[in-house]
């Protein structure tokens, strides 16, 4: 018996029908709050055939800024996405990521395409709170945070229902990566920006088909520029090159090891070293000695140096003694010049209106701070 389409989402519990949606602001029969109001605004656009949408980019690496995608490039992001996980109709998807985003964004598109049962909630840390507890998914979305929130809450059952689940916004610290191992459910981890309508590659992070690498998806063109930073172009793209500054060792046409930003480089004496490299090694010692936290690595300025390799960890100090392991750990895993000056730790780090960590930010009010 053929799948009954759906005609209508669920928007914070509430049941919109997609005619009234099409209708909006006219049809609505209660008031809605300021997030509503922009989701609904984006399906009625969707659902009337418009052309264009303006996004702005998250801003994580640098200034925001404002972007035009055209419909047909959300729809091949769509498309690839869908084919990939087996998506279609009666496939019910949770959207609890910020829908004013190019990630929640793709969320709607993917389900409205191919037919499924949308289920949208305001973004939190732990979106299954504001959803029945016996309600159900097949494909789902989330930043480091929120899986980390669901699987402290005890949701593994629910999160091994599904197809498929993917994560992204941020890195995947190592705390994070080990508890994924315990779910059944495939997890994917993945790489994409505003500019090419969210993800155009994944890597898997639990099961036996785990990989440090990226695969591009089908059809999508990936190469690399003369600093060794990616380029992809594709129809998710409108056929234009995109250069990212994304460093990658490039293992063929449609497999890449991510490496760094290129302009998260710390020149440091002469010597360049990769921040990325440098924070990895530093949140996998935190969790050994037992204080996983947020950190980052960035140059500071240095009469000698040039820039000195610094390493900003959130929360309260560590005591003497156990800043002490943690120097031992970064001294037998990094060079001599990859090794951190000076640990700075930060009450809290700020954000981006996406809720992905604002290094500048983080840095221009420390700065401020002692002056």
């Amino acid at each position: 018996m053929p799948t009954a389409l759906p005609t209508s989402l669920l928007l914070n519990g509430r049941e919109f029908t997609y005619a009234a949606i099409r209708e909006y602001p006219a049809q609505l029969d209660a008031p809605v709050n300021g997030y509503e109001a922009k989701v609904l605004d984006f399906v009625r656009q969707w659902l009337n055939g418009t052309q264009e949408f303006g996004l702005t980019t998250s801003g994580s690496t640098g200034t925001p800024q404002p972007i035009t995608l055209r419909r047909r490039q959300l729809e091949a992001s769509a498309r690839r996405t869908a084919d990939f996980f087996d998506l279609g109709p009666g496939d019910r998807a949770l959207v609890c990521l910020n829908c004013e985003y190019i990630g929640g964004m793709m969320m709607l598109v993917r389900g409205l395409e191919r037919n499924m049962h949308l289920t949208v909630v305001e973004p939190q840390g732990n979106p299954l709170d504001l959803v029945p507890a016996d309600a159900e998914f097949d494909f789902a979305a989330f930043v480091p945070l929120q899986l980390r929130a669901l699987l402290a809450a005890g949701q593994v059952p629910r999160l091994n229902a599904m197809k498929a689940i993917l994560v992204g916004g941020a890195t995947v610290d190592a705390t994070l990566g080990t508890a994924i191992q315990g779910l059944r459910a495939p997890v994917y981890h993945t790489y994409g920006m505003t500019e090419t309508c969210s993800h155009v590659a994944l890597r898997r992070l639990n099961g036996p088909q785990t990989n440090t690498a990226y695969r591009v998806l089908s059809g999508i063109a990936a190469g690399q520029d003369e600093r060794g930073c990616l380029t992809l172009r594709g129809d998710v793209t409108d056929d234009q090159l995109i250069i990212t500054n994304d460093q990658v060792n490039l293992l063929d046409a449609h497999t890449f090891e991510w490496l760094g930003r290129a302009d998260f480089v710390i020149n440091s004496g002469g010597v360049k070293v990769p921040a990325e490299k440098v924070e990895l090694v530093l949140d996998v010692a935190l969790a050994e000695i037992g204080e996983s936290r947020r950190c980052f690595v960035a140059g500071q300025p240095n009469e000698r140096l040039g820039q000195a390799v610094t390493a900003f960890i959130e929360g309260s100090p560590l005591s003497e003694e156990v800043e002490k392991q943690l120097q031992a750990l970064l001294a037998e895993r990094l060079s001599r010049y990859e090794q951190p000056k000076q640990l700075v730790y930060v009450p809290e780090f700020a954000a981006t209106a996406n809720g992905k960590l604002d290094r500048a930010t983080t840095l221009r009010g420390l700065q401020e701070t002692h002056r």
